[in-house]
């Protein structure tokens, strides 16, 4: 028996809704109370996504120019950590209150998170006058993203069901990681055309703001009493409008009662926190991979990998990563599965990241291996992210499908908690990094139109020679009018002024050395002149360096720890693990379905009692 949308009754009784004037509603009223067409429901998940994506772009704006912002305001690498660690903290604790989105819905949550973003990125960074307001500024910005990281993937959750779940997370999944593309991208692109780090914020705090406007108009938020039901394909269309339709609103305030209760449960808690460990890797990705790269690795001259390269090593990782997001989605949906794609993903991801960690302690990696390891990294990470996604919010909805948001509110409390904590060590693991940050300027430092670190490597000999008689330079430069007069006429007179002023052993070695002084010294007076000047704190960063790639490698460690811990997690997730067994669950739906929808046209269809 086949029932369509026109076989069930359109009209029921229902409470008489106040009039709001036109200005409110375009403001705050953003629902619907049919569940969109395909081609409407489409447009409503991109724009979801699209929200994502900026949001996250802003959010992530710091880390492509993260050795800038170090430099610009003295900031150590410890403090900087601290401030991710804080926003994170905080973002941990929003996401709790945006639960609240089961009953108030999830549009303005994401609308006018987009205007306090753009504006805090677009005005309160560029105008922080010190580290403090600096801090207090992104720690503002970890508030909102929390809260957004409970609405979008519940709104994206409210628009697609569960035959194509997985589709939908996984271009969710694309916010953060295309967030992180664009920021290495833009950067790469514009970091040579502006003048200051603080361009790359005014960037992305304007494209959120655009985005405001956009969803502000087009926005839409399914009501409490569609968006509260199990939709597993879209077959079930007509049944979820028909027991909307149903539903009084005593009966929808009461699915969202007690909500901790019903789902702050151990399965849930375990896989979010499963996943959250999996996940560690992806945040120091974000965070951290462009000091990574610029402090282990060099390129064919041996001079270090510039901001503008490093940046695009990230876009070659991320880019895979959206790819494989988009690609695993898909064939999570058509086989209808998500836990043996999960284990695949974390077991190749384990090895993958092993592979990777080598290479930091050997700097000539090229940047075509560097670059395709990641993105095979990239592709792992997301086998096991991308059905994850999709089989916890199914697992929520076994549950109570009324409470997405609060089992969304679970997973991000716990992940931003597990990151919040994990970095604390990060500085511990990993002392190098100040060192090397605080001294960095130092070696960039031009002369001649060469940076001191590039003058370093291309002018081996002359350092070299420069360091063993460092003591003979020094009397040269003390006595250099005596210098220049016996070079200039090597007189009597003037070889008796020069020896009496060096005394016998350096005039001795200047008269040796007169050779290698003219061709490995003269030449480059300045620049030596500046390594003696700085030897302390050039020594200090190459003894930081020389440190740097052990101490990434243990921190690559704990990652691949954490994977390992996500693995047992991974039986927490509802769901089969055979195709076999999911088709035939479909199916007994599908029949569940029809027998539901059969029963409600009789009852519709049936005189009312006298």
């Amino acid at each position: 028996m086949t029932i369509t949308t026109e076989s069930i009754p359109t009209s029921s009784p229902s409470a008489p809704k106040r009039e709001r004037g036109p200005l409110f509603r375009l403001l705050f009223v953003h629902e619907i109370d049919q569940y969109p067409t395909t081609g409407r429901r489409t447009a409503y998940l991109s724009l979801a996504v699209l929200a994502t994506v900026v949001l996250y772009y802003t959010y992530y704006t710091q880390t492509g120019v993260t050795p800038n912002i170090l430099r610009y305001y003295h900031m150590s690498f410890t403090y900087y950590v601290w401030i991710v660690i804080i926003s994170n903290a905080i973002g941990a604790f929003a996401s709790l209150p945006a639960s609240k989105t089961d009953k108030l819905g999830r549009a303005n949550v994401i609308i006018y998170g987009l205007l306090i973003v753009g504006l805090l990125v677009c005005v309160g960074v560029p105008n922080a006058g010190s580290e403090l307001a600096f801090a207090i500024v992104i720690s503002a910005l970890g508030l909102v993203e929390g809260a957004i990281l409970v609405a979008t993937p519940a709104m994206v959750r409210d628009f697609s069901p569960q035959l194509g779940r997985a589709s939908a997370m996984g271009f969710w999944t694309v916010g953060p990681v295309a967030g992180s593309l664009i920021t290495s991208v833009v950067a790469t692109q514009t970091l040579s055309h502006f003048v200051d780090w603080q361009s790359q914020f005014i960037i992305s705090g304007l494209s959120a703001i655009a985005v405001f406007i956009i969803a502000l108009f087009f926005m839409k938020d399914l009501s409490a009493r569609v968006r509260d039901q199990l939709m597993v394909s879209m077959r079930d269309r007509t049944l979820v409008e028909a027991r909307a339709r149903g539903l009084s609103e005593t009966e929808v305030v009461a699915a969202t009662e007690h909500p901790w209760r019903q789902i702050a449960k151990w399965d849930l808690a375990g896989s979010a926190f499963g996943i959250a460990m999996f996940l560690l890797v992806y945040y120091v990705a974000a965070g951290f991979f462009t000091i990574y790269y610029t402090v282990n690795f060099v390129n064919a001259n041996g001079v270090s990998l510039s901001t503008s390269q490093v940046n695009g090593l990230n876009a070659w990782f991320w880019g895979a990563d959206i790819i494989s997001l988009i690609v695993v989605g898909w064939a999570s949906d058509r086989l209808r599965v998500r836990k043996p794609l999960m284990l695949i993903g974390a077991i190749g991801a384990i090895i993958t990241l092993i592979v990777f960690l080598g290479y930091a302690t050997h700097p000539h990696t090229s940047y075509f291996t560097l670059a395709f390891t990641s993105c095979i990294l990239a592709f792992f990470l997301s086998l096991a992210y991308a059905p994850w996604m999709a089989g916890y919010t199914e697992s929520v909805e076994a549950k109570n499908p009324a409470l997405v948001a609060t089992g969304l509110a679970l997973w991000g409390w716990i992940l931003r908690l597990v990151v919040a904590i994990s970095f604390i060590f990060l500085p511990v693991v990993i002392n190098s990094v100040n060192p090397v940050v605080n001294n960095q300027p130092i070696a960039a430092h031009v002369i001649d139109g060469q940076p001191i670190q590039d003058f370093v490597v291309v002018h081996a000999n002359s350092v070299a020679f420069a360091t063993a008689h460092a003591s003979l330079l020094t009397a040269i430069q003390a006595n250099q009018s005596v210098v220049n007069a016996v070079a200039a006429n090597p007189s009597a007179a003037n070889i008796a002024a020069a020896t009496k002023a060096l005394g016998p052993a350096d005039f001795a070695q200047l008269v040796k050395y007169q050779s290698q002084l003219k061709t490995l010294v003269q030449p480059y007076q300045a620049q030596l002149t500046y390594l003696s000047q700085h030897q302390s704190q050039l020594l200090a960063l190459q003894s930081a360096v020389k440190r740097s790639p052990e101490q990434w490698q243990h921190w690559f460690w704990v990652d691949v720890a954490g994977m390992v811990v996500f693995i047992p997690t991974i039986w927490l997730v509802g769901g089969p693990w055979g195709a076999r067994k999911a088709k035939r669950d479909a199916e007994e739906h599908d029949r569940a379905v029809e027998e539901e929808l059969a029963r409600i046209l009789r009852e519709d269809a049936s005189p009312s009692p006298a």
